[in-house]
């Protein structure tokens, strides 16, 4: 694994957290029980610190960030999809950020929200408990479509194959 110290930051990963060894851990990064980060992801937390609560997992290709301003915090049993982009953010529990989307500094997803894919939320914006939102410029509506029992089925899941990533992978070249 690509775990760095950067200074006097170092990461506090839980042991029963799970980390592919392709991912990068770089400085003031803490990662609770259970959740998971996958190949390619990037955790940098060099000007600030960077959470991510337990059974959340941060899916391949993230970035994730930080500024001195804005930690990014993850909540418990959250899901980052394939190459998000979030950077000094609060993300709560029980959401789901979409593949390819984008959260930026000072914004916060607010508890069972759900930012869809491809979806860009610049500086200080705010997705509302049971809301989800959409396109470039992300706006904000009642979400229908997506709704809790389909982010837990996918907490779930990666809690599960990080389990069997724990056991079973080995790298053959």
């Amino acid at each position: 694994m690509a775990i760095y110290a950067l200074g006097d930051l170092v990461p506090d990963i839980h042991p029963d957290a799970y980390v592919h060894p392709d991912a990068t851990v770089i400085g003031d990064v803490r990662i609770a029980a259970f959740a998971s980060v996958w190949p390619q992801t990037v955790l940098r937390g060099d000007g600030g610190y960077i959470a991510i609560g337990e059974r959340s997992n941060v899916q391949d290709g993230c970035v994730v960030h930080c500024t001195t301003r804005h930690p990014t915090l993850i909540g418990p049993e959250s899901a980052l999809g394939h190459a998000v982009h979030v950077e000094g953010a609060t993300i709560g529990t029980r959401c789901l950020i979409a593949s390819g989307s984008v959260v930026l500094n000072g914004t916060v997803v607010e508890d069972d929200a759900v930012v869809g894919a491809g979806a860009v939320l610049s500086y200080d914006k705010r997705v509302p408990s049971g809301h989800i939102a959409l396109g470039v410029p992300a706006k904000t509506r009642e979400n229908t479509s997506f709704g809790p029992e389909n982010v837990a089925a996918v907490v779930e899941s990666y809690v599960r194959r990080s389990a069997r990533f724990r056991a079973e992978l080995r790298r053959i070249g």
